[in-house]
């Protein structure tokens, strides 16, 4: 294939959507919308929601939190479908970064859409934070 008939978009199993240019794939508001339906919908009713709703949902929501806090001093990572460096302050650049925030998908979408309270996870044990920036209870809900 020549350089002028590349893909817009090369997508590996299990990876993150990315651009040519290697820069993620932003997700639109629409189809983030979308996502969490499909996950609000599945929870009401006794199904599952598909991989591919909560995978959308999680990236939709970590994106929403980078908007909102950018920056690079806490990492907030959902495996296994996302991760992102949040609210400024120190960089970190190599190895583990010294303040993360770690939880499954269904308490980060619970946590970001207000559906969860923040102490009510971490006293649960669904949420992993460590590092004296690791509380990022103030930027939650975020509003999809």
């Amino acid at each position: 294939m020549r350089a002028a008939e590349k893909p817009k978009c090369a997508v590996e199993p299990g990876a993150f959507a990315r651009t040519v240019d290697g820069m993620p794939r932003r997700i639109t508001t629409d189809d983030g919308r979308a996502a969490l339906a499909a996950v609000a919908g599945a929870v009401t009713a006794p199904a599952v929601p598909s991989r591919t709703d909560r995978a959308t949902a999680v990236r939709y929501l970590l994106q929403l939190l980078a908007e909102k806090a950018p920056g690079n001093s806490v990492e907030v990572r959902v495996p296994p479908f996302g991760a992102v460096q949040v609210i400024e302050g120190p960089r970190h650049t190599r190895g583990t970064p010294p303040n993360v925030v770690e939880t499954d998908a269904a308490t980060w979408i619970a946590l970001a859409t207000g559906a969860e309270q923040w102490t009510d996870a971490a006293a649960a044990g669904r949420i992993s934070a460590s590092g004296t920036r690791a509380d990022i209870s103030h930027l939650l809900p975020l509003r999809p």
